[in-house]
């Protein structure tokens, strides 16, 4: 009967709480689970225990869960707290010893994560990233992209234009002033740029800027 009981509610905790790949937990969701995890297997197997102790107990670190994805979802600040931010591994045919330090990351340990995405080849690399989840993200160099449908269609010699890293200036409405640095911009170049597409910050849910200085904007609906 207690393990009925629990595993109820920690089904309705799980999809409140909403769906995601382990591999795709961060370092706070990864601690959460493994919290809830063991109240619930406590509670079940701990019949000394009064079982509503183990209920309030998932009940509070479920409602835990419950509001920081709330407030992570309305305030960028807080999700970047909670989750960080992305690291720049590799760059410019150089490692970032500092993020590697950072990061507990061997270049070793980097290269094999590369390899399991198929870049064998550590020329062929254009850039590296430790994603939040923890996953190593990689951009290859325009000569080794692979091959799309577009390019197969298109008969024009291929344009000058290079797939590069994406600099996130504005999310959900909140600038954020290390990205326009990396960027090489300053905020006179943002408010310029918004006075010309006559946009307020506020109304913007993702503006980026790429090396090849290509802006994406997209508003809110």
């Amino acid at each position: 009967m207690r393990s009925l009981i629990m595993f109820t509610i920690l089904f309705i905790i799980v999809k409140i709480l909403g769906k995601k790949q382990i591999k795709n937990l961060t370092l706070y969701d990864y601690v959460l689970s493994i919290t809830i995890g063991s109240i619930t297997a406590d509670s079940i197997i701990s019949l000394d225990t009064p079982i509503y102790d183990g209920i309030i107990a998932l009940l509070v670190f479920g409602f835990i869960g419950y509001l920081s994805s709330v407030l992570s979802y309305y305030n960028h600040n807080v999700e970047e707290i909670m989750d960080g931010e992305p690291l720049i591994l590799f760059e410019n045919n150089q490692f970032n010893y500092e993020n590697l330090e950072t990061a507990k990351l061997s270049v070793a340990k980097v290269l094999e994560n590369c390899r399991l995405k198929g870049c064998f080849d550590i020329n062929e690399l254009d850039c590296a990233l430790l994603e939040p989840s923890g996953d190593i993200s990689i951009l290859l160099k325009e000569n080794n992209q692979p091959v799309t449908n577009n390019d197969l269609k298109n008969t024009i010699k291929k344009s000058s234009y290079k797939q590069t890293l994406n600099y996130l200036i504005i999310v959900d409405g909140i600038v954020k002033e290390s990205e326009l640095i990396k960027a090489n911009k300053n905020k006179k170049w943002l408010k310029n740029y918004l006075k010309e597409q006559k946009q307020k910050i506020e109304n913007i849910s993702l503006l980026t800027i790429d090396k090849n200085n290509k802006v994406t904007l997209i508003t809110h609906q």
